[in-house]
């Protein structure tokens, strides 16, 4: 399940993808009109910037802008960056794997069914960019 944070993560992206090379977003802006707490929303802003999504410009005329082209950001790398893993158990998971306690991996059905999950929704996640959350024209 989305977080909460992934889900305003989302909606500020999806904001700034629809004002994509139009310069620099105010915070204050984004949080008004896609209604995410202004504080919420610094954290979640810079923790994007870190990760090399989004870049910021102080000053008169500045705040956040995306850095790359929406196209070519896929939601995958935003899930992780904000939410974490995308699989359901640690031991399926392809970035964050860890052993789960009290398990043998090979003789584990649900192990195999969490696999099949991942790569099902990771399917979904890899083909989808920023671009894709905005409505259709």
């Amino acid at each position: 399940m989305l977080s909460k944070k992934s889900q305003y993560a989302f909606k500020a992206l999806a904001y700034l993808t629809e004002r994509y090379n139009q310069g620099p977003v105010l915070i204050s802006e984004i949080s008004i009109k896609k209604r995410v707490p202004l504080k919420f929303l610094e954290n979640i802003l810079l923790e994007l910037k870190k990760a090399d999504i989004l870049e910021s410009k102080k000053g008169k005329g500045g705040g956040y802008y995306l850095k790359k082209d929406p196209a070519q950001v896929k939601v995958a790398t935003i899930v992780r960056i904000v939410n974490g893993p995308i699989a359901m158990l640690p031991c399926v998971s392809l970035n964050f794997y860890r052993r789960c306690e009290n398990c043998d991996e090979a003789a584990c059905g649900l192990h195999d069914i969490m696999i099949q999950v991942r790569d099902a929704t990771l399917n979904v996640l890899e083909t989808k960019t920023l671009r894709d959350l905005l409505p259709m024209a």
